[in-house]
Protein backbone atom coordinates (compact mmCIF):
# COMPACT_ATOMS: atom_id res chain seq x y z
CA UNK A 1 0.00 0.00 0.00
CA UNK A 2 1.22 3.58 -0.83
CA UNK A 3 2.20 5.70 2.22
CA UNK A 4 0.36 8.42 3.06
CA UNK A 5 2.66 10.33 4.00
CA UNK A 6 3.37 10.78 0.46
CA UNK A 7 0.45 11.71 -0.77
CA UNK A 8 -0.26 15.57 -0.73
CA UNK A 9 -3.29 17.69 -0.19
CA UNK A 10 -6.19 18.23 -2.79
CA UNK A 11 -5.77 21.96 -4.12
CA UNK A 12 -9.13 21.84 -5.28
CA UNK A 13 -10.62 23.16 -2.06
CA UNK A 14 -10.76 26.14 -0.24
CA UNK A 15 -8.38 25.99 2.54
CA UNK A 16 -7.71 29.11 5.26
CA UNK A 17 -4.57 30.50 5.19
CA UNK A 18 -5.01 33.72 7.48
CA UNK A 19 -6.70 35.22 9.96
CA UNK A 20 -9.00 37.91 8.82
CA UNK A 21 -8.19 40.03 11.80
CA UNK A 22 -4.42 40.42 11.08
CA UNK A 23 -5.09 41.30 7.39
CA UNK A 24 -5.48 45.29 8.15
CA UNK A 25 -6.51 47.69 5.52
CA UNK A 26 -3.06 48.30 3.67
CA UNK A 27 -1.49 45.62 5.06
CA UNK A 28 0.43 42.29 3.52
CA UNK A 29 1.11 38.89 4.60
CA UNK A 30 3.03 35.99 3.27
CA UNK A 31 1.69 33.29 3.14
CA UNK A 32 1.79 29.31 1.43
CA UNK A 33 0.34 25.86 0.55
CA UNK A 34 2.17 23.49 -0.56
CA UNK A 35 5.25 25.50 -1.68
CA UNK A 36 3.13 27.51 -3.40
CA UNK A 37 4.14 30.74 -2.09
CA UNK A 38 1.35 33.38 -1.72
CA UNK A 39 0.91 36.95 -1.14
CA UNK A 40 -2.30 38.44 0.37
CA UNK A 41 -3.29 42.13 0.95
CA UNK A 42 -5.95 43.97 2.07
CA UNK A 43 -6.80 47.33 -0.27
CA UNK A 44 -8.18 50.47 1.16
CA UNK A 45 -11.66 49.66 0.28
CA UNK A 46 -11.28 46.21 2.49
CA UNK A 47 -11.19 43.77 -0.30
CA UNK A 48 -8.43 40.88 0.14
CA UNK A 49 -6.32 39.65 -2.68
CA UNK A 50 -4.09 37.14 -3.38
CA UNK A 51 -1.11 36.96 -5.97
CA UNK A 52 1.69 35.08 -6.40
CA UNK A 53 4.05 35.76 -4.08
CA UNK A 54 6.63 37.15 -6.85
CA UNK A 55 7.20 40.03 -9.01
CA UNK A 56 7.55 39.42 -12.13
CA UNK A 57 10.49 41.83 -12.82
CA UNK A 58 13.19 40.55 -10.74
CA UNK A 59 11.18 38.01 -8.32
CA UNK A 60 11.47 39.61 -4.74
CA UNK A 61 8.86 38.43 -2.98
CA UNK A 62 5.27 40.63 -3.17
CA UNK A 63 4.60 40.14 0.27
CA UNK A 64 7.56 42.64 0.73
CA UNK A 65 5.63 45.03 -0.89
CA UNK A 66 3.50 48.31 -0.20
CA UNK A 67 -0.50 49.01 -0.58
CA UNK A 68 -1.72 51.43 -2.62
CA UNK A 69 -5.09 52.41 -2.85
CA UNK A 70 -6.28 48.80 -4.27
CA UNK A 71 -2.89 47.95 -5.93
CA UNK A 72 0.49 46.14 -4.45
CA UNK A 73 3.80 47.79 -5.17
CA UNK A 74 6.79 45.79 -5.29
CA UNK A 75 9.31 46.90 -2.99
CA UNK A 76 12.24 46.59 -5.17
CA UNK A 77 11.06 49.34 -8.39
CA UNK A 78 7.62 49.80 -7.45
CA UNK A 79 5.75 47.74 -10.21
CA UNK A 80 2.48 48.28 -9.40
CA UNK A 81 0.08 45.30 -9.54
CA UNK A 82 -4.18 44.79 -9.51
CA UNK A 83 -5.79 42.40 -7.62
CA UNK A 84 -6.27 40.27 -10.66
CA UNK A 85 -2.28 40.11 -10.48
CA UNK A 86 -1.92 42.16 -13.89
CA UNK A 87 0.67 44.77 -13.93
CA UNK A 88 -1.36 48.09 -13.63
CA UNK A 89 2.09 50.71 -13.51
CA UNK A 90 5.90 50.25 -14.29
CA UNK A 91 6.91 53.95 -13.40
CA UNK A 92 9.62 54.22 -15.49
CA UNK A 93 8.68 52.51 -18.71
CA UNK A 94 8.83 54.64 -21.91
CA UNK A 95 8.12 53.68 -25.09
CA UNK A 96 11.01 52.66 -26.32
CA UNK A 97 11.31 50.03 -23.60
CA UNK A 98 10.69 46.36 -24.20
CA UNK A 99 7.40 44.42 -23.61
CA UNK A 100 6.26 44.02 -19.61
CA UNK A 101 4.90 40.81 -18.63
CA UNK A 102 1.50 40.06 -18.38
CA UNK A 103 1.37 40.22 -14.21
CA UNK A 104 1.68 37.16 -11.66
CA UNK A 105 -1.34 34.55 -10.66
CA UNK A 106 -4.33 35.89 -9.02
CA UNK A 107 -5.92 33.15 -6.59
CA UNK A 108 -9.62 32.73 -6.05
CA UNK A 109 -10.30 34.27 -2.77
CA UNK A 110 -13.35 34.52 0.17
CA UNK A 111 -13.36 35.64 3.42
CA UNK A 112 -16.13 33.65 5.92
CA UNK A 113 -16.13 33.03 9.86
CA UNK A 114 -13.26 35.47 10.33
CA UNK A 115 -10.83 33.76 8.30
CA UNK A 116 -9.04 34.21 4.59
CA UNK A 117 -9.96 31.04 2.23
CA UNK A 118 -7.55 30.27 -1.08
CA UNK A 119 -8.51 28.01 -3.75
CA UNK A 120 -5.26 27.15 -4.78
CA UNK A 121 -6.09 24.50 -7.35
CA UNK A 122 -8.66 24.88 -11.12
CA UNK A 123 -9.56 28.52 -10.71
CA UNK A 124 -12.59 27.49 -12.92
CA UNK A 125 -13.81 24.70 -10.03
CA UNK A 126 -13.62 28.04 -7.37
CA UNK A 127 -16.96 28.99 -8.24
CA UNK A 128 -18.66 25.47 -7.80
CA UNK A 129 -17.00 24.31 -4.84
CA UNK A 130 -18.51 25.11 -1.77
CA UNK A 131 -17.32 26.63 1.54
CA UNK A 132 -17.44 24.84 4.67
CA UNK A 133 -21.24 25.05 6.60
CA UNK A 134 -20.71 26.11 10.38
CA UNK A 135 -23.74 26.74 11.53
CA UNK A 136 -22.88 27.17 15.05
CA UNK A 137 -20.99 29.88 14.00
CA UNK A 138 -22.31 33.61 14.16
CA UNK A 139 -25.10 31.65 16.27
CA UNK A 140 -26.41 34.15 19.30
CA UNK A 141 -26.17 31.06 21.33
CA UNK A 142 -22.30 30.19 20.92
CA UNK A 143 -18.99 32.01 21.07
CA UNK A 144 -15.92 31.21 18.94
CA UNK A 145 -12.87 31.04 19.73
CA UNK A 146 -10.08 31.45 16.81
CA UNK A 147 -6.52 28.89 16.56
CA UNK A 148 -3.88 29.24 14.22
CA UNK A 149 -0.32 26.70 14.67
CA UNK A 150 2.05 25.71 12.78
CA UNK A 151 2.77 21.80 13.05
CA UNK A 152 5.76 19.81 11.61
CA UNK A 153 4.16 17.21 10.51
CA UNK A 154 2.18 15.88 7.63
CA UNK A 155 -1.31 16.42 7.75
CA UNK A 156 -2.76 13.07 7.89
CA UNK A 157 -1.20 12.87 11.16
CA UNK A 158 -3.73 15.80 12.57
CA UNK A 159 -6.61 13.64 11.50
CA UNK A 160 -5.93 10.43 12.77
CA UNK A 161 -4.81 12.21 15.93
CA UNK A 162 -8.45 13.55 16.61
CA UNK A 163 -10.51 10.92 15.15
CA UNK A 164 -8.76 8.14 17.32
CA UNK A 165 -10.04 8.88 20.91
CA UNK A 166 -8.45 6.01 22.38
CA UNK A 167 -4.81 8.27 22.91
CA UNK A 168 -6.56 10.18 26.14
CA UNK A 169 -3.89 8.70 27.97
CA UNK A 170 -1.93 11.17 26.31
CA UNK A 171 -3.73 14.17 28.49
CA UNK A 172 -4.15 12.12 31.66
CA UNK A 173 -2.43 15.18 33.25
CA UNK A 174 -4.91 17.75 32.07
CA UNK A 175 -8.74 16.09 32.59
CA UNK A 176 -7.66 12.43 35.09
CA UNK A 177 -9.21 9.42 33.67
CA UNK A 178 -11.74 9.54 30.44
CA UNK A 179 -12.68 6.31 29.10
CA UNK A 180 -13.44 6.38 25.78
CA UNK A 181 -16.01 3.59 24.05
CA UNK A 182 -16.42 3.57 20.53
CA UNK A 183 -20.25 3.11 19.64
CA UNK A 184 -20.08 3.38 15.92
CA UNK A 185 -18.52 5.01 12.87
CA UNK A 186 -19.47 5.48 9.31
CA UNK A 187 -17.36 5.62 6.09
CA UNK A 188 -18.02 6.97 2.71
CA UNK A 189 -15.93 8.09 -0.18
CA UNK A 190 -14.88 11.21 1.08
CA UNK A 191 -15.53 11.21 4.88
CA UNK A 192 -15.03 8.75 7.97
CA UNK A 193 -17.24 9.75 11.30
CA UNK A 194 -16.76 7.93 14.14
CA UNK A 195 -19.06 8.73 17.71
CA UNK A 196 -17.68 7.66 20.92
CA UNK A 197 -19.20 7.91 24.38
CA UNK A 198 -16.41 9.28 26.57
CA UNK A 199 -16.71 8.71 30.98
CA UNK A 200 -15.09 10.24 33.22
CA UNK A 201 -13.05 7.20 35.33
CA UNK A 202 -11.59 9.19 37.70
CA UNK A 203 -8.29 11.23 38.66
CA UNK A 204 -7.95 14.76 38.63
CA UNK A 205 -9.65 16.98 35.86
CA UNK A 206 -8.57 19.98 35.06
CA UNK A 207 -11.50 22.43 35.84
CA UNK A 208 -11.92 24.40 32.39
CA UNK A 209 -12.63 21.00 30.96
CA UNK A 210 -15.72 21.09 32.97
CA UNK A 211 -16.33 24.57 31.90
CA UNK A 212 -15.83 23.36 28.46
CA UNK A 213 -18.03 20.37 28.65
CA UNK A 214 -20.88 22.97 30.07
CA UNK A 215 -20.25 20.80 33.68
CA UNK A 216 -20.11 23.74 35.43
CA UNK A 217 -17.24 24.97 38.14
CA UNK A 218 -17.96 21.92 39.70
CA UNK A 219 -17.84 19.20 37.21
CA UNK A 220 -19.69 16.11 37.32
CA UNK A 221 -19.47 12.61 36.30
CA UNK A 222 -21.79 12.72 33.60
CA UNK A 223 -21.29 10.92 30.45
CA UNK A 224 -20.70 12.52 26.87
CA UNK A 225 -21.38 11.74 23.14
CA UNK A 226 -18.43 12.68 21.02
CA UNK A 227 -19.17 12.82 17.46
CA UNK A 228 -15.78 13.27 14.95
CA UNK A 229 -16.05 13.58 11.03
CA UNK A 230 -13.35 13.93 8.57
CA UNK A 231 -14.91 15.30 5.82
CA UNK A 232 -12.24 15.62 2.88
CA UNK A 233 -10.54 17.66 3.65
CA UNK A 234 -11.68 19.15 6.72
CA UNK A 235 -12.19 17.95 10.25
CA UNK A 236 -15.37 18.46 13.12
CA UNK A 237 -16.20 17.36 16.47
CA UNK A 238 -19.23 17.76 18.18
CA UNK A 239 -19.44 17.26 21.95
CA UNK A 240 -23.10 16.49 24.02
CA UNK A 241 -23.53 16.27 27.40
CA UNK A 242 -25.56 13.53 28.62
CA UNK A 243 -29.21 14.92 27.99
CA UNK A 244 -28.39 18.06 26.62
CA UNK A 245 -29.99 19.10 23.08
CA UNK A 246 -27.56 20.25 21.44
CA UNK A 247 -23.66 20.31 21.70
CA UNK A 248 -21.85 22.19 24.45
CA UNK A 249 -18.68 23.15 21.59
CA UNK A 250 -18.44 22.48 18.33
CA UNK A 251 -14.84 22.16 16.52
CA UNK A 252 -14.36 23.02 12.89
CA UNK A 253 -10.30 22.29 11.68
CA UNK A 254 -8.23 22.60 8.71
CA UNK A 255 -4.59 21.49 8.19
CA UNK A 256 -2.79 23.49 5.13
CA UNK A 257 0.15 21.82 3.77
CA UNK A 258 2.58 24.96 3.44
CA UNK A 259 6.41 23.53 2.20
CA UNK A 260 6.67 21.69 -1.03
CA UNK A 261 7.14 18.37 0.76
CA UNK A 262 3.70 18.82 3.35
CA UNK A 263 5.91 17.30 6.26
CA UNK A 264 5.24 20.57 7.82
CA UNK A 265 1.01 22.13 7.86
CA UNK A 266 -0.64 25.29 9.58
CA UNK A 267 -3.93 24.19 11.82
CA UNK A 268 -6.69 26.46 11.47
CA UNK A 269 -9.67 26.25 14.41
CA UNK A 270 -12.76 27.36 14.91
CA UNK A 271 -14.13 26.18 18.51
CA UNK A 272 -17.82 27.12 19.11
CA UNK A 273 -18.45 27.28 22.64
CA UNK A 274 -22.29 27.30 23.54
CA UNK A 275 -23.32 30.22 26.45
CA UNK A 276 -23.99 28.76 29.92
CA UNK A 277 -27.19 30.31 31.07
CA UNK A 278 -25.72 33.03 33.15
CA UNK A 279 -24.61 36.21 31.47
CA UNK A 280 -20.83 37.08 31.56
CA UNK A 281 -19.72 33.65 32.88
CA UNK A 282 -18.40 32.60 29.87
CA UNK A 283 -16.60 35.96 29.27
CA UNK A 284 -14.87 35.79 32.63
CA UNK A 285 -14.16 31.90 31.88
CA UNK A 286 -12.28 32.69 28.22
CA UNK A 287 -9.05 32.73 29.58
CA UNK A 288 -9.46 29.80 31.26
CA UNK A 289 -10.29 27.81 28.71
CA UNK A 290 -8.29 29.23 26.19
CA UNK A 291 -4.98 27.80 28.66
CA UNK A 292 -6.58 24.29 29.02
CA UNK A 293 -6.94 24.05 24.97
CA UNK A 294 -3.64 25.33 24.41
CA UNK A 295 -2.26 22.55 26.76
CA UNK A 296 -4.18 19.73 25.15
CA UNK A 297 -2.77 20.97 21.74
CA UNK A 298 0.93 21.17 22.68
CA UNK A 299 0.39 17.55 24.20
CA UNK A 300 -1.17 16.41 20.53
CA UNK A 301 1.19 18.65 18.84
CA UNK A 302 4.28 16.59 20.53
CA UNK A 303 2.33 13.24 19.89
CA UNK A 304 1.63 14.03 15.78
CA UNK A 305 5.08 15.89 15.98
CA UNK A 306 7.34 12.45 17.16
CA UNK A 307 5.42 10.24 14.53
CA UNK A 308 6.55 12.67 11.91
CA UNK A 309 10.07 12.15 13.04
CA UNK A 310 10.22 8.51 13.44
CA UNK A 311 8.61 9.00 9.45
CA UNK A 312 11.56 10.96 8.93
CA UNK A 313 14.37 8.73 10.26
CA UNK A 314 12.89 5.14 8.92
CA UNK A 315 12.35 7.36 5.78
CA UNK A 316 9.00 5.05 5.15
CA UNK A 317 5.74 4.88 7.00
CA UNK A 318 6.48 1.52 10.03
CA UNK A 319 3.47 2.48 11.42
CA UNK A 320 1.40 -0.98 12.45
CA UNK A 321 -2.18 0.21 12.67
CA UNK A 322 -4.74 -2.16 13.96
CA UNK A 323 -7.86 0.77 14.72
CA UNK A 324 -9.95 0.03 12.00
CA UNK A 325 -11.27 3.52 12.23
CA UNK A 326 -8.23 5.13 11.35
CA UNK A 327 -7.18 2.56 8.57
CA UNK A 328 -10.43 3.55 6.77
CA UNK A 329 -9.40 7.77 6.96
CA UNK A 330 -5.66 6.61 5.82
CA UNK A 331 -7.44 5.38 2.77
CA UNK A 332 -10.53 8.57 2.66
CA UNK A 333 -7.04 10.56 2.39
CA UNK A 334 -5.12 8.77 -0.32
CA UNK A 335 -8.22 8.32 -2.68
CA UNK A 336 -8.74 12.42 -2.11
CA UNK A 337 -5.42 13.29 -1.90
CA UNK A 338 -2.83 13.69 -4.94
CA UNK A 339 0.44 12.55 -5.52
CA UNK A 340 3.51 14.38 -4.25
CA UNK A 341 6.22 13.59 -7.01
CA UNK A 342 7.47 10.43 -9.02
CA UNK A 343 8.00 8.53 -6.75
CA UNK A 344 4.86 8.79 -4.42
CA UNK A 345 2.52 7.58 -7.26
CA UNK A 346 -1.06 7.13 -5.49
CA UNK A 347 -2.48 3.80 -5.81
CA UNK A 348 -6.72 4.52 -5.39
CA UNK A 349 -7.20 0.53 -4.84
CA UNK A 350 -8.23 0.48 -1.58
CA UNK A 351 -9.49 3.47 -1.70
CA UNK A 352 -11.91 2.81 -4.25
CA UNK A 353 -12.99 -0.44 -2.03
CA UNK A 354 -14.34 2.17 0.40
CA UNK A 355 -15.93 4.35 -1.63
CA UNK A 356 -17.91 1.36 -2.92
CA UNK A 357 -18.68 0.16 0.81
CA UNK A 358 -20.29 2.99 2.00
CA UNK A 359 -21.97 2.21 5.53
CA UNK A 360 -22.59 2.06 8.77
CA UNK A 361 -19.82 -0.40 11.33
CA UNK A 362 -20.86 -1.61 14.30
CA UNK A 363 -18.49 -0.83 17.04
CA UNK A 364 -15.89 -2.67 18.79
CA UNK A 365 -14.99 -2.34 21.87
CA UNK A 366 -12.65 0.70 22.78
CA UNK A 367 -9.93 0.42 24.33
CA UNK A 368 -9.96 2.17 27.69
CA UNK A 369 -7.31 4.82 27.96
CA UNK A 370 -7.39 7.87 29.83
CA UNK A 371 -7.83 11.84 29.37
CA UNK A 372 -10.26 14.34 27.59
CA UNK A 373 -12.05 15.55 24.87
CA UNK A 374 -9.64 16.86 22.23
CA UNK A 375 -10.20 20.67 22.02
CA UNK A 376 -7.74 20.66 18.83
CA UNK A 377 -5.95 23.89 17.53
CA UNK A 378 -4.90 26.58 19.52
CA UNK A 379 -3.27 29.88 18.75
CA UNK A 380 -3.68 33.94 20.22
Amino acid sequence: MNDLRRVGANPDFWYPVAVSRRLRPGRVLGTAFAGERIALYRGQSGAVHALEDRCAHRQVPLSMGVVEGETLLCCYHAWAYRGDGRISRIPYLSKGDGRPPSGVRAYPIREAYGLVFVFPGDPEKAAVTALPELPAFGSPKYKTMTFSRMVRCHYSFMHENLLDMNHQFLHRGVVGKLRPELLEYRTSARSVEARYLFTHAGGKRNRSASLLAAEGIGGSDSRDVMTIRTEYPYQTLDLVPENAQRPAYCLWAAYVPEDAEQRTCHAYGLLMIEKPPIPGALHLAWPFIRRFTERVFAEDRMAVEAEQRAWEEQGEDRNHEVFPLILDVRDVLRTNGVPLGPMTACSPTSGEALASASGCHAAEPATPASPEPPVELPDG
